[in-house]
């Protein structure tokens, strides 16, 4: 009922924006209609859930904190009462930390309730990811380990507050927010300090719930963190990145299509990367994210069969087909471009991502000829093969990579069992990266390792909740955890930050981002694999439930499709064997083991 209300909704807004626009007040003329645009996104405000820090000096600077953490109205009153109050002195500055219980992206309102001065008060607010950022300092000249950075959205602001009254200020990601009081022998008095969540209020259709409760919530972790993402365009990260990236966007469209199903993010999201990189320009100038435009598409056309917007695209993936066609020779080299990406924790390894990078083109161009297939273009259908036939003609070795393993089995130029036995599982889940684990994870379960891929997933994903993630980051490593403070504390001395003395290439240190939509692969991986869901026709209108429990007792969930929401429950017997119960709509059938 909830989801056909907000369908309902949709439509309605769709079908009355015009007239919402000609509602503006009569002081705006006709020449504002069509030069108003309406926010897509929801804003809820988060009352701080516990006070981090405080600094008081001799007891006296801070005052009434307490008051923070009650829910409040915006709504600014006189009488100095039930509000905190800031003081500083000629030698002191007040100082206080909230933590709002979860990453969030938006910004923060302040109601201020009176000040000693006449005149704004001076204040610095900081918004950080983790406690350590919003102490750290602002470097906006270089990238160094223990700063932060204001370069893709202000986090470090010194601003004036009203002496009374309602402000809002940032737009950026984050879970705590430092106020300082920075002038000298000031008080000022602060009602509310409440974050505003900024979302796209949409159902999550989707979901995963077993008898391992770690496991359900990195599920749902993962689908915040694309949730937070998905803002007026697909997103990257929050905080850093709030840009779009072709190849960062599949695990989140994969996320994407499990947890909320045909949503219109996707379709602009493409659309706009098409307007921003014609060809025969490489989607954000590097021909891999090219190839994954590919890929995305293919994905994307399984789960919704839309065949209008394929359609749509048609010129572009054709194009793109010839261009990569044109730079592969008859002897499987190619020149598409000289720089080579697959993520940034497997650079070292040159070798390494060559062999990936080539697997990576097979597989972009399998699925090309599928799109061709699709789009009733023979010809291309045949020139997309022929590069797979070509490049298959030389093949390297992973040269110990998990990224380069991964994705040679996912394209089928080695077996995923050996794939997994020689490279992916050695060592569990150290060598792991939050991007291409999802890759890792599909290799696994080619090779029917499942038990080895939920060891992983605990361990690897489930180390960032142990550290107070409540979204998953841009990069992690294991050996991190050795000796390191939580992100939602203060970190003890003789201990490591495990945001600020972290991190390395473009995200050294607070720079790196703790919301990273490209980490949520567990979430569509649990739920194809163990919930077992795998489509088989364009539109979900054949499903194969193949459940692999592996050492879990029970599982349950829901996958949505464009003819309504799957319901699935498996559960294991003594024996080992596994009864399932699967009531799926009408238009959606169902193929079981």
């Amino acid at each position: 009922m909830n989801a056909l209300r907000i369908s309902l909704l949709v439509l309605f807004v769709a079908a009355t924006i015009t007239t919402i626009k000609a509602q503006l007040p009569p002081v705006f003329g006709s020449e504002y209609t069509e030069k108003t645009r309406k926010d897509e996104l929801t804003r809820v405000y988060i009352t701080p859930q516990r006070i981090v820090w405080k600094y008081d000096g001799n007891s006296e600077l801070v005052k009434y904190e307490d008051a923070l953490l009650k829910q409040g109205n915006s709504q600014s009153v006189f009488g100095k009462k039930n509000m905190c109050e800031m003081k500083s002195t000629e030698n002191e500055t007040a100082s206080i930390l909230l933590d709002y219980g979860k990453e969030i992206h938006g910004g923060l309102q302040l109601v201020l309730g009176s000040s000693s001065r006449r005149e704004p008060s001076l204040v610095r607010i900081r918004f950080g990811e983790s406690v350590g950022e919003c102490n750290s300092q602002t470097n906006n000249s270089a990238w160094k380990v223990g700063f932060s950075t204001d370069d893709h959205a202000m986090r470090d602001i010194t601003m004036e507050i009203p002496r009374d009254g309602l402000l809002e200020i940032g737009n950026t990601g984050f879970r705590f927010v430092r106020i300082d009081l920075l002038q000298k022998n000031t008080t000022i008095r602060i009602k509310e300090a409440s974050a505003i969540l900024r979302y796209r209020e949409i159902p999550y259709l989707g979901s995963f719930k077993s008898n391992d409760e770690r496991l359900n919530k990195i599920w749902l972790t993962g689908a915040y963190t694309v949730h937070l993402n998905m803002q007026e365009y697909l997103w990257d990260g929050i905080k850093r990145d709030r840009a779009i990236w072709l190849g960062d966007m599949h695990p989140e469209v994969a996320t994407i299509a499990t947890v909320f199903g045909n949503n219109e993010i996707i379709p602009q999201t493409l659309d706009l990367a098409c307007e921003l990189y014609p060809l025969p320009q490489w989607m954000n100038g590097m021909s891999a994210y090219s190839l994954w435009y590919l890929i995305i598409h293919y994905d994307w056309f399984m789960h919704t069969g839309d065949r209008n917007f394929l359609n749509k695209h048609k010129e572009y993936i054709l194009g793109l087909v010839d261009l990569i066609e044109s730079k592969i020779d008859e002897n499987g080299k190619e020149e598409l471009s000289p720089n080579r990406f697959l993520d940034w924790p497997s650079s070292p390894n040159k070798e390494g991502v060559e062999s990936g990078y080539r697997a990576l083109i097979v597989w972009a161009m399998k699925d090309a000829a599928k799109l061709c297939g699709i789009l009733n273009e023979t010809a291309y259908v045949q020139k997309a093969q022929q590069c797979v036939d070509r490049m298959n003609k030389f093949v390297k070795d992973h040269n110990n990579l998990k990224q380069a393993a991964s994705l040679m089995a996912i394209a089928n130029i080695i077996a995923p069992e050996k794939a997994c036995n020689e490279v992916v599982s050695v060592g569990g889940a150290a060598g792991f990266s939050t991007f291409y684990g999802y890759y890792m994870l599909q290799a696994q379960a080619l090779a029917g390792q499942y038990d080895e891929a939920l060891r992983v997933i605990r361990q690897y994903w489930g180390g960032m909740l142990d550290m107070g993630a409540t979204t998953f980051w841009e990069d992690f490593n294991l050996e991190w955890l050795e000796n390191a403070a939580r992100l939602d504390e203060l970190t003890p001395a003789g201990k490591k930050d495990i945001h600020g003395d972290f991190g390395a290439y473009c995200y050294p240190g607070f720079r790196h981002s703790f919301c990273h939509g490209w980490a949520s692969g567990p979430t569509a991986w649990l739920s194809e694999h163990v919930l077992g869901v795998k489509i088989v026709e364009p539109g979900c209108k054949v499903l194969k439930i193949e459940p692999n429990l592996g050492d879990l007792e029970w599982v349950e969930g829901t996958f949505p499709t464009p003819h309504g929401v799957v319901k699935i429950k498996h559960t294991k017997q003594k024996n080992g064997k596994i009864i399932s119960k699967i009531d799926a709509p009408r238009g959606v059938k169902i193929v079981t083991q």
